[in-house]
């Protein structure tokens, strides 16, 4: 079985995610979706609501694809995780070039760390490239239109948070 790791804040998950989530499923039997805890990005959304948010965009993911998702909520390092879900790729989703720049670091640690993982990256589709958690969060702390960007329950939830 191929199983692909995920990760990310997801603090919210946007189109972009989805975007890539969907093609990864078409990479792996098994997605596990991580959402870091990450405490030291001080995320808008608790943990549990950003895994609420996570699973029910999977839900619509999976009654299209079929294939398996799990949520998996992590704190430790990404490569620990891998090797903790037993995948045996980590999907990454690349915007732009300054993306590469940090991305290209990553990989070089993780290799360094467990080389028999191998790390995946996934352009974003053009339509979701300029498709930020934080730009989405600053357009809708100001009371900007963000359904170009997320999904009606994400732009809700958003809305609840920012009333």
């Amino acid at each position: 079985m191929r199983i692909g790791l995920y990760p990310g804040t997801f603090d919210p998950i946007t189109l972009g995610h989805v975007d890539i989530i969907q093609r990864a499923m078409q990479l792996v039997d098994r997605l596990v979706i991580g959402v870091a805890i990450n405490r030291d990005k001080g995320p808008l959304f608790s943990l549990e609501e950003r895994v609420a948010m996570v699973e029910a965009e999977c839900a619509g993911i999976l009654a299209k694809t079929g294939g398996e998702i799990v949520v998996h909520p992590f704190e430790n390092l990404l490569i620990d995780c891998a090797r903790d879900v037993g995948a045996g790729v980590i999907v990454r989703g690349l915007r732009a070039v300054a993306d590469f720049e940090y991305e290209f670091q990553m990989v070089g640690m993780n290799r360094a760390l467990d080389a028999s993982i191998e790390t995946v990256f996934m352009m974003a589709d053009a339509r979701r490239q300029a498709i930020a958690s934080k730009l989405v969060k600053e357009i809708a702390r100001l009371n900007g239109d963000v359904s170009k960007f997320v999904t009606p329950p994400v732009q809700e939830a958003l809305r609840a948070k920012y009333s």
